[in-house]
């Protein structure tokens, strides 16, 4: 074709017809010029391929991650909800005095409510390593972007939570403990002595005086507030989020 081209320019030229040789050179740089953009056109849809399939691994990756962290959080939810009405029991029992409530129950309530830490661990590691990468900018979607970005900061939030939560229950069981009610009762009540292999008491020493403390009560109290605001405050609206973000991707991720 280019040969076609010079041949027909010479030829042109010799027969000096330079209106003709004008718009022959026009029609030249037009079709060089159409050429690069061709040219153009194919490499960047060569690089939004890439950079779309690159955005669909993350995107898988990340599907993944946030479907096992709202199983983390779904169970977490029901533990912590389980944790405070088990005190809000206790505190029922308060009322009721020590007079109608057995050892046994006082015992495995109070595992219950203040055996265990709360904390969400959510997977995090391919989000993490994206934004320390520098990679968040391949997700095309900025909504999703922005809610990814947010998600960190609510869970170094949610952290600062748990840790006051964590605090209240140290708080509570160091007053049952201080105020000299047997830890030991406790762990042969619930079994638990056993499985740490610890021998249990031959005469238990009765924890139930417990019920009448006032401190321990304002403990309790302290315990079941940080508890409910915990899940209301906190892991409620960073479920919204995660399902928001979680909606979001799925509408990204190609069939």
């Amino acid at each position: 074709m280019l040969k076609l081209f010079r041949k027909v320019r010479k030829q042109l030229i010799a027969e000096k017809k330079f209106s003709n040789y004008l718009l022959y050179a026009i029609g030249e740089i037009f079709l060089v010029v159409i050429g690069i953009l061709i040219a153009l056109a194919i490499d960047n849809a060569n690089d939004n391929r890439i950079k779309r399939e690159k955005e669909q691994v993350y995107l898988k990756g990340l599907k993944e991650e946030f479907d096992i962290s709202k199983t983390k959080l779904e169970e977490l939810i029901k533990v912590n909800r389980k944790s405070y009405n088990a005190a809000i029991e206790i505190m029922s029992l308060m009322d009721k005095g020590e007079e109608t409530t057995s050892e046994q129950k006082l015992s495995e309530l109070f595992v219950t409510a203040f055996a265990y830490d709360i904390f969400f661990n959510p997977n995090n590691s391919l989000l993490n390593e994206m934004i320390n990468s520098g990679s968040l900018k391949d997700i095309s979607n900025d909504t999703l972007r922005i809610r990814l970005t947010n998600w960190i900061s609510n869970i170094d939030d949610i952290a600062n939570q748990e840790k006051m939560l964590s605090e209240e229950r140290t708080n509570t069981v160091n007053v049952f403990r201080d105020q000299g009610y047997s830890i030991r009762t406790i762990l042969d009540n619930t079994g638990m002595s056993s499985e740490l292999g610890i021998p249990e008491q031959s005469e238990l020493t009765s924890n139930l005086a417990v019920l009448e403390s006032v401190a321990f009560e304002n403990n309790i109290l302290l315990f079941i507030i940080t508890s409910q605001s915990t899940e209301t405050e906190h892991y409620n609206p960073l479920m919204v989020s995660l399902n928001s973000i979680l909606e979001t991707i799925n509408n990204e991720l190609e069939p």
